[in-house]
């Protein structure tokens, strides 16, 4: 017998699962990947309510200064990504802004640091099966412009560019990092790739910010330093003024 259906499932039938519905969520999303980060995230939101629990993803809706938001532990791979990313853009989310960490490719760009992501090297095992090889993922620019004009306006450090996405942690070798950073990356991380790709293909607006937590050239580990915990925290903040600034803006 022939498989039955052309996609056995799909981003639409994820969604009916989990009982989301457009009226559900609000136009903006809060992405960040583990699990306390989203705590930390709803504790800011006025009257959470919980749209669902799947495996390990938990989304919420709820208001911030007049604005419906939905927030969501959207994974810290790409494969975990895909699942989230299909799940909101099925359900409508309009806008959705990635908050996660990132690996230096500079030896300038410090931990503590933030990265504003405008276009991704794609080394992850997801996307090929999205999009040709020759796809340009980006993000959407009015999304980074607002996430880098917040950042720079609370004082930080940030830097804004090429972002290489790959899903072999353990095998960052000099001679990959070096190729990529031909390729005009400053930075490395696990999952931008994947949301900014699938967003773009179903036309939503998405963006990604993400605090330094190591230096891939020096070798720094910084996962441990008080400037990458405190960059990590400034994340959710920004993310908040930028769905405030971007309401405002329409």
């Amino acid at each position: 017998m022939q498989m039955q259906k052309e996609i056995h499932l799909t981003g639409k039938d994820l969604t009916q699962m989990v009982q989301l519905r457009p009226q559900d969520v609000g136009a903006y999303a809060i992405v960040p990947g583990p699990k306390d980060r989203l705590d930390v995230l709803i504790k800011k939101i006025e009257n959470p309510v919980r749209n669902f629990s799947f495996m390990e993803y938990t989304m919420y809706t709820g208001m911030y200064q007049g604005i419906k938001l939905t927030a969501i532990n959207g994974g810290r791979f790409s494969t975990d990504t895909s699942i989230t990313t299909e799940v909101m853009c099925n359900a409508g989310i309009k806008n959705i802004i990635r908050v996660g960490t990132c690996g230096a490719l500079d030896e300038n760009i410090k931990v503590g640091d933030l990265i504003v992501v405008d276009e991704v090297i794609r080394g992850d095992g997801v996307t090929p099966y999205y999009v040709k090889p020759d796809f340009k993922t980006v993000a959407d620019k009015r999304i980074s412009d607002t996430l880098c004009e917040v950042a720079k306006g609370m004082g930080i450090n940030v830097h804004r560019g090429k972002v290489w996405t790959t899903d072999a942690l353990l095998r960052e070798t000099r001679e990959i990092v070096e190729a990529k950073r031909k390729e005009g990356a400053i930075a490395v991380d696990m999952v931008s790739s994947t949301l900014l790709t699938i967003a773009q293909t179903y036309n939503i607006s998405a963006g990604s910010i993400l605090a330094v937590s190591d230096n891939v050239i020096t070798g720094e580990m910084g996962f441990m330093n008080p400037l990458y915990y405190m960059a990590e925290t400034k994340l959710v903040e920004i993310a908040l003024e930028t769905v405030k600034k971007l309401e405002e803006r329409k």
